[in-house]
C-alpha cells in the first residue's frame, strides 16, 4: 500500500510541476507586456527610465531561466507575486474571488451528480423501450449544448419571461440558481452516460439473476445490489470531469457576472497579467490533482479487490 501511495503522490507532484512549467512557457511567449500596457500610458507621464525601474521591481528584466527559478521558488513558499494591474498580492485576489467559485463549483457538481443518477435510474426502470431510448439520449443532448448559450437561454426564460429568478439585486442564493443549473447540465451528461453503461453491465451479472429469481423487484435489485457496483467506476470519470467543471465555471461566471475566479481570469487575460494567470493555472491544477488523488486513494477503500492488489504491490 505504501508503494501505491508513493506512486500516486509522485504522479500528482509531476502533474503540478508540468502545469507550472507549461503555463510559464506559454505566458512568456504571449505577445505584449502587462507592465508596458499599464505604465507606458502617456497620461501617466512616466519616463523610459522610470518604466525600466518598474520592470526591475517586478523582476521581469532578468533572463527567462532566472525568472523561472525565482517564480517556482516563490510558489513553493506560497508567494504568488503581485498583480501588475491591481497592484496587490495575487494571493489577496485569489482569497477574494475563490469562495464564490468554490460555492458555484460545489453546488454545480452536486446537482450534476443528482441529475446523472436520476437519468440513469429512470432509464434502467423505464417500462418501454422507446422511453428508455429517449432517456438515454438526454445526456447526448446535454453535452452538445454550449455553456454560454444555455446560460443566456436560462436567463431569457426564467428571469425575463417567467420572472421566477430576479436579475437585479438577487439574494445570495437566488443569484446561484441559474449559474448552478448552467454548470450542472453539461457536467451531468458524461456522468449519466458512464453510469447507464455501468448499470447495464452489472445487470447482466449472475448475482442479479439470482436475486430476481428469488422474487426481488427490479427497483430493489437496482438499489441494493447494482448501485454500489455501478457507482465505483463512475468515480474515475467524476474526478476527470473536475477539469471541465473549472472551465465551465469560468464561462458561467462570465455570463452571469459573478465575482469569482472566472471573472478574475477574464480580466487577467485582457490585461495580460501573467502573475495572476500563472497562479490560477497552478491553483486549478492543484485542485484537479487533489480530487483525482482522493479518488485513487478512495478506490481501494471501497473495492476490497483493489485493496488486495495494492497490498500485494506494496
Amino acid at each position: 500500500m505504501s508503494a501505491y501511495l508513493f506512486n500516486r503522490v509522485a504522479q500528482a507532484l509531476f502533474v503540478l510541476w508540468a502545469a507550472f512549467t507549461i503555463s510559464f512557457v506559454l505566458l512568456q511567449a504571449m505577445p505584449g507586456d502587462a507592465i508596458l500596457i499599464k505604465f507606458q500610458n502617456p497620461d501617466l507621464g512616466l519616463t523610459a527610465e522610470e518604466v525600466a525601474e518598474i520592470r526591475a521591481s517586478y523582476a521581469v528584466d532578468s533572463s527567462v531561466p532566472m525568472q523561472y527559478a525565482r517564480t517556482i521558488g516563490k510558489f513553493l513558499a506560497g508567494n504568488f507575486g503581485y498583480s501588475v494591474q491591481a497592484g496587490v498580492p495575487v494571493s489577496s485576489l485569489l482569497a477574494a474571488h475563490l469562495p464564490a467559485t468554490l460555492k458555484l463549483a460545489g453546488l454545480g457538481f452536486l446537482l450534476a451528480a443528482i441529475l446523472a443518477t436520476v437519468i440513469a435510474f429512470l432509464s434502467s426502470l423505464a417500462p418501454f423501450a422507446w422511453l428508455r431510448g429517449a432517456l438515454q439520449s438526454v445526456p447526448s443532448l446535454f453535452i452538445s449544448i454550449p455553456t454560454f448559450w444555455l446560460g443566456i437561454m436560462l436567463i431569457q426564460i426564467f428571469s425575463f419571461r417567467l420572472k421566477l429568478v430576479p436579475v437585479i439585486n438577487p439574494g445570495p442564493w437566488q443569484e446561484l440558481i441559474l449559474p448552478v443549473a448552467t454548470l450542472a447540465v453539461p457536467i451531468s451528461a458524461p456522468l449519466a452516460q458512464v453510469l447507464v453503461r455501468n448499470i447495464d453491465e452489472v445487470m447482466t451479472r449472475p448475482f442479479v439473476a439470482v436475486a430476481r429469481a428469488k422474487g426481488a423487484t427490479r427497483l430493489w435489485v437496482l438499489w441494493r445490489h447494482v448501485a454500489k457496483n455501478a457507482l465505483l467506476p463512475t468515480l474515475t470519470i467524476a474526478g476527470v470531469l473536475f477539469g471541465e467543471l473549472i472551465a465551465g465555471a469560468v464561462v458561467t461566471e462570465t455570463v452571469f457576472g459573478l465575482n469569482g475566479i472566472g471573472g478574475l481570469t477574464e480580466r487577467a487575460v485582457g490585461s495580460q497579467d501573467a502573475a495572476v494567470l500563472q497562479a490560477i493555472v497552478v491553483l486549478s491544477a492543484l485542485a484537479f490533482v487533489i480530487i483525482n488523488l482522493a479518488v485513487d486513494l478512495l478506490y481501494p477503500v471501497l473495492d476490497p479487490r483493489l485493496r488486495t492488489k495494492t497490498g500485494a504491490v506494496a
